[in-house]
């Protein structure tokens, strides 16, 4: 294989991260979309990093790169105690098939978009189906 394959491969693969942060939720329900996004795809968050508040008064964010060129099928919603707002960023085939994965198990809506010429931002509001 030559270098341009070599690196073809990798801005592929590059291609299908997406970067997902959560902030003022309650840990559980970050725990709960964790582990959503672990049944659905591949993420950098192993089953025993559990999130946890910090001490002070900062506010805490919990974050995970995700792979989506592999997609699972998540059977059935799960419930959030309260809705929790995640902002995702990757480039746009990668978030929408995001978007997808996490709507098998919860209601997602869009609440925010910053586009740009080949990623974009996206505020995302999970709730309870």
């Amino acid at each position: 294989m030559n270098s341009a394959q070599d690196k073809r491969q990798t801005t592929d693969h590059h291609d299908q991260e997406v970067s997902v942060v959560l902030s003022e939720c309650p840990e559980d329900d970050a725990r709960t979309v964790f582990d959503v996004l672990r049944a659905a795809f591949t993420t950098d968050r192993s089953s025993a990093d559990v999130p946890q508040e910090t001490a002070g008064r900062r506010p805490t964010a919990w974050a995970a790169t995700v792979d989506v060129s592999e997609a699972r099928v998540v059977s059935g919603s799960v419930a959030l105690g309260a809705p929790v707002t995640l902002d995702v960023q990757g480039g746009y085939h990668a978030v929408d098939r995001l978007r997808g994965g996490l709507a098998d198990a919860f209601a997602v809506r869009v609440v925010g978009t910053v586009s740009g010429d080949q990623e974009e931002e996206v505020r995302l509001r999970l709730e309870n189906k």
